[in-house]
């Protein structure tokens, strides 16, 4: 009888062995059906990211020849020369494309690359641009070229006393 108690003693301890290293498995397997789905996400995400920003490089030689037809429109007035400016404008935007605006705007390095800087009434303001900066997606693909006003100490000195 003690053999009969004993064998059942160690079933007993075997199956709550098992028990254990089911529950262990289980939870193993959770956290691994978990990463993996994280992944899934990720790489989804990371296609999605590419895909948006896919054309970048053909954009960038787009807004060159931009830049030449807007200056060309400027000076020459010419009423197809606008339309199709303002066609070829359309279409990049069609494509998430925005023009960075400096206008009346504080320098912000992100954006603006400074090109020369002067003396002037306002500290860190852009006074004239150089060249347009655009966004594709609301991310800077090509930073505006502007000029920048800075404040100096002696005119400041001056304005005071």
């Amino acid at each position: 009888m003690m053999k009969n108690i004993s064998k059942e003693e160690e079933l007993l301890k075997e199956i709550e062995s098992l028990k254990k290293d089911s529950v262990e498995f289980k939870n193993k397997y959770l956290r691994a059906l978990a990463d993996y789905q994280n992944l899934e996400k990720r790489i989804a995400l990371q296609r999605e990211e590419s895909a948006k920003y896919a054309s970048t490089g053909v954009i960038m030689k787009l807004l060159s020849v931009f830049d030449t037809l807007e200056k060309a429109e400027k000076h020459l007035k010419d009423q197809g020369l606008s339309l199709g400016v303002k066609s070829f404008w359309d279409a990049l935007k069609s494509e998430n494309v925005t023009r960075i605006d400096t206008v009346r705007k504080k320098f912000d390095p992100v954006e603006m690359e400074c090109v020369e800087v002067f003396e002037g009434e306002d500290d860190d303001m852009i006074a004239e641009e150089v060249r347009p900066g655009y966004k594709l997606n609301g991310k800077v693909i090509r930073v505006a070229q502007v000029k920048v006003s800075k404040k100096t100490k002696g005119k400041t000195e001056e304005k005071i006393k």
